[in-house]
């Protein structure tokens, strides 16, 4: 599971799987050098999305998959 603190780079590493949620709501964090340094909540929020949103359904897919 991810959480807002989590580092963008790193839950993409551990949960490939949510780069599925990325593309759905255009976001390009994955490839982004800002993405080893950023947390989920941060690089969604900067997007201006509802990063606890995101992240639920990050949380679900990582549920699903598991």
């Amino acid at each position: 599971m991810v959480t807002r603190d989590s580092n963008i780079l790193e839950a993409v590493q551990q949960y490939p799987v949510i780069a599925q949620v990325f593309q759905r709501y255009g976001l390009g964090c994955i490839g982004c050098m800002v993405a080893s340094g950023e947390t989920l909540g941060e690089g969604i929020s900067a997007h201006g999305l509802n990063a606890d949103i995101v992240i639920s359904e990050i949380n679900e897919i990582i549920k699903k998959d598991a």
